[in-house]
């Protein structure tokens, strides 16, 4: 079977962002499928170009997976207006591409961004074959929420746009529980829970990340990781709180690793505060995160104290266990469910950054109470939400869906 997927955002492992499609593409091309991948050559974590604009730049990536970077209008953190316009160069250029790809037994698109889903429909409908919808956030209703989204024909204009994809999708597969009954009450007629995950393969947590602390000097120091983007929605603002309430104590160090649209206020915020016990670093590709990842002595997963945040699985969690590190998760919701249900680590309020600073508290005091945690964490992740079990599911989706088509 050829799977066509379209994905703006799209991260191979030897680059920094979400690796979570090219893990699934791996798995497919293992079965014998083939994955073409229409993406941006501009990152969505950075904003900034990987390789020369293109309109379309070949990629041969892994026997029986082939990515095309096609042009994108490069200003994703301008503005929203240069955002949207990054959007729509994409869903242009990626349905010119995907126009090209022949023999497709079927079209993948993935939201957010919307416009790409599109892409996918119209592709799918084109093409004769079906379409698969994933939905990795719930847009327009987050962007709403947070007040990215304001305008109120354009609130219209995407609400009305989401329903539409939703009803003419073949399947609307989500990766978090919590978003079933929105996208079913907003016409899915069938929905497919592939959840977010990790490959513990990829971490060691006993590893030897001598090297990396010297290299940081974090050296005899109790490391606390916030690994991934520096945006609106993840509410950094609060690390950098709980940072100045533990600057007094000796031994506890934040490590923020990442890229974001709110890198450079968050920075000048830090150093405003004189914040000596925080250290910013550029995002890390994900082959080059086990060595971060066993430098740490917990992690941070953080979002906005909003209610529809309650109801996403961020992928940093998955990975943060599968690293087998204590997560302090600021997060209510669907994922602290799973949190609590490993026992693998200590949730905190969203938005409380005295709570913060006593969850990491507690945990740099009881060291080894901290090992427990990341150790059944890593645990329940090996036997829940491990990536290959993940992709197995997904692939037989696909080929259901193409047998049913057939």
């Amino acid at each position: 079977m050829h799977i066509l997927l379209i994905h703006q955002a799209f991260a191979s492992l030897d680059e920094a962002g979400g690796t979570r499609h090219h893990e699934l593409a791996r798995h497919l091309a293992g079965r014998g499928h083939r994955v073409t991948i229409i993406s941006s050559p501009v990152s969505y974590l950075t904003g900034v170009a990987r390789s020369r604009p293109a309109w379309v730049e070949r990629q041969e990536d892994l026997p029986g997976i082939t990515i095309l970077r096609t042009y994108t209008y490069s200003a994703l953190h301008r503005s929203f207006f240069h955002r949207v316009l990054s959007f729509l160069s994409f869903m242009l250029s990626s349905f010119l591409a995907g126009l090209r790809v022949r023999q497709v037994d079927l079209v993948w698109g993935t939201s957010p961004p919307i416009f790409q889903a599109v892409t996918a429909w119209l592709l799918a409908r084109l093409k004769g074959v079906p379409f698969l919808l994933e939905v990795r956030d719930l847009w327009p209703a987050f962007a709403v929420a947070v007040g990215v989204l304001r305008n109120p024909v354009l609130v219209r204009a995407s609400l009305w746009l989401e329903r539409f994809l939703y009803r003419h999708a073949d399947r609307v597969m989500v990766n978090s529980p919590g978003f079933i009954e929105h996208v079913s009450r907003r016409g899915a007629r069938w929905v497919e829970l592939v959840p977010n995950g990790a490959d513990p393969a990829m971490f060691d947590p006993a590893g030897d990340a001598g090297e990396f602390r010297r290299r940081h000097q974090l050296d005899g120091q109790f490391v606390v990781l916030y690994a991934g983007a520096h945006g609106l929605s993840n509410d950094l603002g609060v690390v950098l709180e709980a940072a100045a309430l533990l600057r007094g104590e000796r031994g506890v160090h934040f490590l923020l690793v990442g890229d974001g649209k709110e890198k450079p206020n968050l920075q000048a915020q830090a150093a405003r505060m004189g914040l000596d016990n925080l250290t910013f670093l550029p995002p890390v590709a994900k082959n080059g995160m086990r060595e971060v990842m066993a430098a740490a002595d917990a992690c941070v997963a953080i979002l906005k104290p909003l209610e529809l945040y309650k109801t996403t699985y961020p992928n940093k969690v998955f990975d943060y266990m599968a690293a087998g590190r204590p997560v302090v998760l600021a997060i209510d919701g669907v994922i602290r469910q799973v949190v609590e249900a490993a026992g693998a680590g200590l949730p905190v309020p969203p938005g409380d950054a005295a709570a913060l600073a006593q969850a990491v508290r507690c945990l740099s005091a009881d060291p080894q109470a901290a090992r427990r945690m990341g150790a059944s964490g890593r645990e329940y992740i090996e036997k829940n939400f491990n990536r290959e079990q993940l992709a197995e599911k997904l692939t037989l989706l696909l080929e259901e869906m193409r047998g049913e088509h057939g």
